[in-house]
C-alpha cells in the first residue's frame, strides 16, 4: 500500500483472500462511526424542523437555513477539507473535526435564537467538511482498489444508512420529549468514536508534499461559499435581482481565477487533470443530482406529514423508516453487485428506482393511504439510495493515485453538499410561492415534489449516456470472434 496510513502488511493485499485484523476492523467502524454520526445528526434535525419553527418562530425561508446552514458549512469547504487531509496528515485532521462537532453539537442544544442555531449547524458543517474527505480517503488509501476497497466502502456507506434510519426513530423520540434533545444526543456518540479513533486509527504523516496553495484555497473556497449562499438566498432576494446576478458574476469571477492560478501553482489545490477522468465527472454530477432530489424530498416530506397531516414526529419517522432499513441490510450486498456488474451501473439501476418513488409521492393528498402512496415510495427511494450511494463514492474514488485519495474524495463529497444546497433552495422557492399563494397545500407540494423527479431524472439520463458512450466506445476495438475456433479446439 502507497499510503502512509498503515504499514502495508496490516492491509488487504489481493481480493478478499486475507482476513482483516482486528485492528483493521476497528480502524474501519471507527471512521463508519462518523459517517453513522453524520447521517444520524440529519435526520435527527430533518424530524425535529417543524417543533424548531414552531419554537423559534422561523418563517420557512429562514427554516431552510437550519438545513443549508450545515450544508454551506459543508459543501463550501469540503475541498479544502480534503486537501488539508492529504497535507496535514488524514487521522489528526480527523480527530480534530469529530471533537469540534462534540462541542458545537452541545452548544446548538443550548442556544435560544435562532441566527445562533444556525451558526452552530454551520460549524457542524465546517467540521464535517474536515471529517468527511479524511475518513473516506483513509479507508481508500489503507484498502487496495477492487473487491476489498467495494466490501469496505459499503459498510461504510452502510453504517450512513443506518445512522440515518436510526436518527429517524431517535429524531421521533427526541423531538417528543423537545427537539434540543436531537441536537445533544450526538454529543456523547461523537466523544466515543473520538475515544475510539485516538487508539484505533494510525498514526499517520502528510502524504502529499509540497506547500500551500493559499491562492487556490482562498479563491475556491470563496466561490464554493457564495455559490452555496446565493442559491439558497436567491428564492428571497429574487432569481434576477441585482444581488442574486451580482453574486453570480463574482462566483465565475472567482472560478476563472481559481483555474488560472491552478495552472500556474508548482502545488494546486486542484490538479485539474482529474477533471479529464470522464467517469469521475459522471459520477460527482450524479451524486448531485441524487442527494440534491432526496434532500428536497426530505423537506417537502416532512413539512407535508407534520404541518399538513398533523402526524406527530414519531409517526413521520415510522412511516420514512422503510428505506432506510432496506439501505442498512440492503447495502452491503452493493459491493458485490458493483464487482460483478460495475458501478456505473449499480448507480444506474439506483436512479431508476429513485425516480418512480418521487413521481408516485405526486399521488399525496389531504387524507393518503400509506400502503399506496407512502410505502411504495419509501421502498423505491431505499432501494435508489441503496445502489447508487455505494456505487458512486467507489465510482468517485476508482483509478485515483493514493496522494490524491483527500481530493477525490473532497470533490464527491462536494458534489454530494452542493447538489443538496442547489436543489433544497429552488424547492423551497417553489413552496414558498405556494404557500403564499393560499391555496391548497396540496397545490404547493405537488410541483415541489416534480423539481426532485425531474432532478433524479437529470442523474438518470446522465449515467445513461455515459454508459451508452462507453459501450459504443468499446465496440471498435473488439475482435470478431471465428466460430469455428470451438470445433478446432475439439478435434
Amino acid at each position: 500500500m502507497a499510503s502512509a496510513t498503515q504499514p502495508s502488511t496490516t492491509a488487504p493485499a489481493g481480493g478478499n483472500t486475507e482476513k482483516w485484523s482486528p485492528r483493521l476492523w476497528g480502524a474501519l467502524f471507527v471512521l463508519c462511526g462518523a459517517l453513522f454520526l453524520d447521517g444520524l445528526d440529519v435526520s435527527m434535525v430533518g424530524v425535529a424542523l417543524p417543533s424548531i419553527q414552531a419554537d423559534l418562530g422561523l418563517s420557512t425561508s429562514a427554516l431552510q437555513w437550519v438545513v443549508s446552514g450545515y450544508v454551506l458549512g459543508y459543501g463550501g469547504l469540503l475541498l479544502l477539507g480534503g486537501r488539508t487531509a492529504d497535507l496535514l496528515g488524514r487521522r489528526k485532521i480527523f480527530l480534530i473535526a469529530i471533537g469540534v462537532f462534540a462541542v458545537a453539537s452541545l452548544v446548538g442544544g443550548l442556544v435560544d435564537d435562532g441566527t445562533l442555531l444556525i451558526v452552530t449547524r454551520f460549524i457542524k458543517g465546517v467540521s464535517a467538511a474536515f471529517t468527511a474527505p479524511a475518513g473516506l480517503s483513509i479507508i481508500t488509501t489503507t484498502f487496495p482498489e477492487g473487491p476489498t476497497r467495494n466490501k469496505a466502502l459499503s459498510i461504510y456507506t452502510v453504517f450512513g444508512a443506518s445512522g440515518f434510519s436510526s436518527g429517524l426513530i431517535f429524531g421521533g423520540l427526541m423531538t417528543e420529549i423537545g427537539w434540543r434533545w436531537t441536537f445533544l444526543l450526538p454529543v456523547p456518540i461523537a466523544i466515543a468514536v473520538l475515544i475510539a479513533g485516538i487508539k484505533l486509527v494510525p498514526q499517520d504523516r502528510a502524504v502529499t508534499r509540497g506547500k500551500y496553495d493559499l491562492a487556490g484555497a482562498a479563491t475556491l473556497t470563496g466561490a464554493m461559499l457564495l455559490l452555496v449562499f446565493g442559491v439558497v438566498e436567491a428564492p428571497h432576494a429574487g432569481w434576477l435581482s441585482l444581488r442574486t446576478l451580482g453574486t453570480l458574476v463574482l462566483i465565475v469571477a472567482l472560478l476563472f481565477a481559481f483555474v488560472a492560478i491552478e495552472k500556474r501553482s508548482p502545488h494546486p489545490l486542484v490538479r485539474l487533470g482529474i477533471f479529464k477522468n470522464r467517469a469521475i465527472v459522471r459520477a460527482n454530477i450524479a451524486a448531485m443530482t441524487v442527494v440534491g432530489s432526496y434532500v428536497g424530498f426530505q423537506f417537502v416530506t416532512t413539512l407535508y406529514m407534520q404541518q399538513t397531516l398533523q402526524w406527530s414526529p414519531m409517526i413521520m419517522a415510522l412511516a420514512l423508516l422503510p428505506g432506510g432499513l432496506i439501505v442498512a441490510f440492503g447495502g452491503p450486498q452493493t459491493g458485490k453487485l458493483v464487482d460483478r456488474f460495475g458501478a456505473a451501473k449499480i448507480t444506474l439501476l439506483g436512479l431508476a428506482a429513485f425516480v418512480p418513488g418521487y413521481l408516485l409521492f405526486l399521488r399525496i393528498d389531504l387524507d393518503p393511504l400509506y400502503v399506496a402512496v407512502v410505502l411504495p415510495t419509501m421502498v423505491l427511494i431505499g432501494i435508489g439510495f441503496g445502489l447508487a450511494f455505494p456505487a458512486l463514492n467507489i465510482e468517485a474514488t476508482n483509478g485515483v493515485a493514493d496522494h490524491e485519495q483527500g481530493l477525490a474524495s473532497g470533490l464527491v463529497q462536494t458534489s454530494f453538499q452542493v447538489g443538496g444546497a442547489i436543489v433544497l433552495a429552488v424547492v423551497t422557492a417553489v413552496l414558498t410561492s405556494g404557500f403564499a399563494a393560499g391555496a391548497d397545500p396540496i397545490a404547493a407540494y405537488h410541483p415541489a415534489i416534480g423539481v426532485v423527479a425531474i432532478v433524479a431524472t437529470i442523474g438518470l439520463a446522465i449515467i445513461a449516456a455515459g454508459l451508452l458512450f462507453r459501450g459504443r466506445r468499446a465496440r471498435p476495438v473488439e475482435e470478431p470472434v471465428d466460430d469455428r475456433l470451438p470445433e478446432l479446439e475439439n478435434v
